[in-house]
């Protein structure tokens, strides 16, 4: 784990300052390397300038690691949805924030659980190692002294939430410098609804009763664990919630289990996303490896739910569209695919050989969902089930992507699509992880009759 920080920058002038001096420090390394390169041959100025990128783009997310807050959120979607628009090494450095671990110091901790809890902090001990940092909170581990019971305290960074607008300002800035991607209404719609989202975020009452809404949703199914949240431990920028145990997504063991509970795994966190687009309306959007845990327990796997905070509510106009992309998807029904994507203006507006090519990205990124019938039989195994692990499905979706994209002007998808796929891509990455098989009829069953019936009713 990288050195705790002793103190956190949180006024808009010091964070300013801070982009500042890293945009003038990889300004100056430009210069050197363009300096240097004068006597370099044609392939060594590439081969020089592919590292300095690499090296450059690495510093730019170090540095931006250290501030956290909502500049490193904003950066860790880019790196989800800059494929098409950012370089392969900007691309591979941004990556890197969902990993950041720079703590800060206990101190400074310390001194904010203490003004949201007062004294009420001298009822737990407080272990003083992190279980886990992240953009804008730090959890620690934590024993409450009359009960004994463990739990943990999310606590957020000082000053966070006030410095949101200000963060994005920052970072709508430095693309606007960099050119990295067009200035568009479709941008600043993008913007506004992630800073909608941010503030939603850094509301920790909201996040607990969210917690508790998606607790009772799944309170009858023994296959997940949500967190239990005690409210008289809970503020605006706390939360204490039950600790609960079990091995991260990326521990090596899950890959030695037997191949049917690494396929139960997969269904179970799958299914969840499909319930969130036909049954609840709102989605956790951050996949985030580290917001799942594992735990065996009674017999079965559970998956552990740790994180709420990134909750997206979706209206119904949406969620018809939405649905509708799914069941052609099931289908594998290029017609059905097409007719079905309308409703918003980056739909509205393909047609001809456009319109053709998103319809078989949509058909590619369902494949999962397909009936096994449809699918080529080098999809599936023996027993006709998706095979994760075997499918370079994201690959080959971003490749037919592209050259769908080539077309076009670049313009981005309808914002609340962006954080629909954002979910998609993590429970891809989560089920390729895991190589669980997963059957596109047992999946998909409940949901087709659901609509069935509920259309069935209207008629």
């Amino acid at each position: 784990m990288s050195q705790p920080l002793d103190k956190l920058k949180t006024s808009p002038f010091q964070r300013q300052l801070s982009i500042a001096k890293t945009s003038l420090n990889i300004g100056k390394n430009w210069a050197k390397s363009s300096v240097g390169g004068l006597l370099l041959s044609k392939e060594q100025r590439a081969i020089q300038k592919h590292q300095l990128l690499q090296e450059q783009a690495d510093y730019l997310v170090s540095e931006l690691g250290k501030l956290k807050g909502s500049v490193v959120k904003v950066g860790q979607m880019l790196a989800l949805y800059g494929e098409h628009f950012l370089p392969k090494e900007v691309l591979n450095a941004l990556h890197t924030l969902d990993a950041s671990t720079t703590p800060l110091a206990w101190q400074v901790i310390e001194h904010s659980i203490r003004q949201e809890l007062g004294d009420r902090i001298d009822d737990f001990d407080i272990e003083r190692t992190p279980l886990g940092t992240a953009s804008l909170a730090q959890v620690h581990k934590a024993v409450h002294k009359f009960t004994g019971r463990q739990v943990v305290l999310k606590v957020q960074y000082p000053n966070v939430a006030n410095s949101i607008n200000s963060d994005l300002a920052i970072f709508k800035n430095l693309l606007k410098i960099t050119n990295a991607v067009p200035q568009t209404k479709a941008l600043d719609d993008w913007f506004y609804e992630i800073n909608h989202l941010l503030h939603k975020e850094v509301d920790y009452r909201l996040e607990a009763n969210t917690t508790k809404r998606f607790a009772r949703y799944l309170a009858d199914d023994e296959r997940y664990i949500v967190p239990t949240i005690y409210d008289n431990y809970s503020t605006d920028r706390l939360i204490c919630m039950s600790f609960e145990a079990g091995v991260s997504l990326n521990d090596e063991s899950l890959t030695t289990l037997p191949q049917s509970r690494k396929n139960a795994l997969g269904h179970a966190a799958i299914e969840i996303v499909l319930r969130e687009l036909f049954e609840w309306g709102e989605m956790q959007t951050d996949p985030n490896f580290g917001n799942y845990l594992v735990r065996h327990e009674d017999g079965i796997d559970k998956l552990v739910l740790l994180d709420f905070g990134a909750i997206k509510q979706f209206d119904e106009h949406l969620l018809t569209i939405a649905k509708g992309l799914i069941q052609a998807g099931y289908q594998q029904d290029k017609t059905l695919m097409m007719s079905a994507m309308t409703g918003y203006p980056f739909f509205d507006h393909l047609n001809g050989k456009p319109k053709s090519d998103m319809a078989e990205v949509f058909l590619m990124a369902c494949e999962p969902f397909a009936k096994p019938s449809t699918l080529d039989s080098q999809r599936l195994d023996d027993t006709g089930s998706y095979r994760w692990a075997g499918s370079d499905l994201y690959a080959r979706v971003m490749a037919h992507a592209k050259q769908g994209m080539q077309s076009l002007e670049f313009s981005l998808p309808p914002k609340e699509m962006m954080f629909i796929s954002r979910k998609f891509i993590g429970a891809y990455a989560l089920l390729v992880a895991l190589d669980a098989r997963t059957d596109g009829d047992a999946l998909m069953a409940p949901f087709m009759t659901a609509q069935t019936a509920k259309t069935d009713t209207l008629t």
